[in-house]
Parts: C-alpha cells; sequence; structure tokens
C-alpha cells in the first residue's frame, strides 16, 4: 500500500533499513527531470474537474510508467507537472543516459495520446487533442534524502543543479523546444549511452537567480530514428550559431533562415506549435541588429524570465 505513495524504490530502501525513517540526505549525482504541461491552466478553465482529473491521471500514469521502466523514481506531482529523480535512491551509473530515453520515450507516448484523443470525437476539447509537454534535465551533485518537518516528510531532492533543472524546463519554451537539457546531462549521455542520443546546441545562457554560465542543449531523438532533414536542419543551425557569436549577423541570418525551413516543429497547423530554435534566433538578431551587444559580448543571453 505504501508502495502506492512512495516510490517502490524508496520503500524498499526503507526496509532494509530495518529502522524508522528519520531527517536527513546524502550527496551523490543524480540526473533530475522536471515535466509541465503546456498552457495548463487553459485545460482547467475549458473541463469540468471531473473529466480534468480523468485526462490527468491517463497522462500521469504514462509518463510515470515510463520514468520509472527507465529506472527513474517518481519525486512528486505537483498538478501536472511530473518531478523525478534519476541515480537514487538506487545507484544507476548511467541516469543521464536513462534520463534521455526517458524524455523521448514520453514525447513519443504523448504523441500518440494525441492520436488516440483525436480518435475519440467530442469527448475532449480541442486543447487536449494539442496538448505538448516540455521537460527539463540537469546532471549535478545533490542532496538526496528525507527532507520537510520531525512528523511529515518527503523523500526528494534538493540543491543548485536541481534548482538548475526546473530552470531547463520553464525556460524550454523561450528556445521553442520540448525537452531541453544542460551540457552536463549530454556529456555525461555520451560517456554511458555512447552518441546514441541526438542533441542540438542552443546556447550559452545565463537563467534567472543564477550567475553561471550554462550551456544549453534540446535533446532531438535516436540518431537511427531522426529524418535525414532533421540531421540537415541541426547542421545548418550549428554553422548558424558559430556566425551568430562572431557577430556576423547576416551570414546567421541567412543559414537560419534555412534552418528554419527543416525544423522539425514547423509554426502554426493544428499542431498549436508558435516557435521553434531558429525562429527564436531570428527574432533575436533581429533585435542585436537594432540594438548592438557591448563590445565585450561574449555570445551569452541573460534570461530574463524563469
Amino acid at each position: 500500500m505504501l508502495g502506492s505513495y512512495v516510490a517502490p524504490d524508496v520503500v524498499e530502501k526503507l526496509i532494509n533499513a530495518g529502522e524508522p525513517p528519520h531527517l536527513g540526505g546524502i550527496e551523490t549525482e543524480i540526473t533530475a527531470y522536471f515535466s509541465d504541461i503546456q498552457s495548463f491552466s487553459t485545460f482547467s478553465e475549458k473541463m469540468p474537474p471531473n473529466r480534468l482529473v480523468e485526462l490527468m491521471n491517463e497522462y500521469l500514469t504514462a509518463c510515470t510508467d515510463i520514468v520509472q521502466a527507465e529506472g527513474g523514481t517518481l519525486d512528486k506531482y505537483i498538478g501536472d507537472a511530473v518531478v523525478a529523480m534519476f541515480g537514487a535512491p538506487a545507484a544507476q551509473p548511467d541516469h543521464a543516459y536513462h534520463a534521455c530515453l526517458a524524455t523521448l520515450r514520453v514525447q513519443k507516448r504523448l504523441e500518440e495520446l494525441r492520436v488516440k484523443w483525436k480518435g475519440e470525437g467530442d469527448k475532449w476539447p480541442e486543447i487536449v487533442r494539442r496538448m505538448r509537454s516540455r521537460i527539463g534535465l540537469n546532471t549535478g551533485r545533490c542532496i538526496v534524502g528525507n527532507m520537510g518537518s520531525r512528523t511529515r516528510f518527503n523523500y526528494t531532492m534538493m540543491g543548485d543543479d536541481v534548482n538548475l533543472a526546473a530552470r531547463m524546463e520553464s525556460g524550454a519554451k523561450s528556445w521553442g523546444v520540448y525537452t531541453m537539457c544542460t551540457e552536463a546531462t549530454k556529456a555525461a549521455c555520451l560517456v554511458h549511452g555512447g552518441d546514441r542520443i541526438l542533441f542540438r546546441p542552443l546556447g550559452r545562457i545565463v537563467v534567472k537567480g543564477r550567475a553561471k554560465v550554462t550551456q544549453i542543449h534540446e535533446v532531438i531523438g535516436l540518431k537511427e530514428n531522426t529524418p535525414d532533414r532533421t540531421h540537415e536542419c541541426i547542421g545548418l543551425f550549428e554553422q548558424a550559431l558559430t556566425r551568430y557569436y562572431a557577430r556576423d549577423w547576416s551570414g546567421a541570418l541567412a543559414l537560419f533562415n534555412r534552418s528554419a525551413l527543416l525544423e522539425p516543429n514547423q509554426l502554426g497547423g493544428d499542431a498549436g506549435i508558435s516557435s521553434n530554435p531558429s525562429v527564436v534566433y531570428l527574432r533575436i538578431i533581429e533585435q542585436y541588429r537594432a540594438s548592438p551587444p557591448t563590445p565585450d559580448w561574449d555570445g551569452v543571453y541573460v534570461m530574463s524570465d524563469k
């Protein structure tokens, strides 16, 4: 019964400990996972509570099953959000790789659910048939353990690297992607998973509330399943980034315009997509052409929103 409320791995750890749980944690490396449904407040506005709960249970079940199948531990649900960790409480050396795999499987499953919901006709409003989720990942050392009060606490994770994972999820919207990770996650994934997963560099940023520069990437998909068109798009995009860092605005614009035509997520239509990385950089470059950055600009983009 307890395993229905607390992650099974945590329950097993409590049983094996042979003593009552207590406050405290250990420092360990994990990959933190945050996901959130795009424009969820609109779902709540357009649907009665009982139907919304039915939808969320189906969606959250799909997400949780995949996370746990890849070795992740559910931390908590926050409304429509899923918070999970890979690498604790059970050791998982390749946690970053499995976290990336989980994001790809969740996005694939959501694509299947959109088709299913569309096939159910008027049961669901149009917004449900366009549901999309944003996922953020970061890998680093965090405190993992029982946190809260002496009478009630959660097995959870805490630390700067956890906060950064949350910023990857919320910041994905600003960069026109649905799965975004840090350089740390990409590097750890390459060590343990080889080059099977395809990443796209998105740039160097400073997230709100943090001073350090973070290199960010989009998790695209498995290389063997990625169309040639997408590989070409990423190649052009990377060339455009090089021109962008060199302040060659005209050269960057030309390349970003070409990559925009090949983007997997095209604007408009029934998909509910309003942006993609090429479009984001086209807008940024137009801003810089009108108001050039300072001479000491190093290509870092400072985020003003969470």
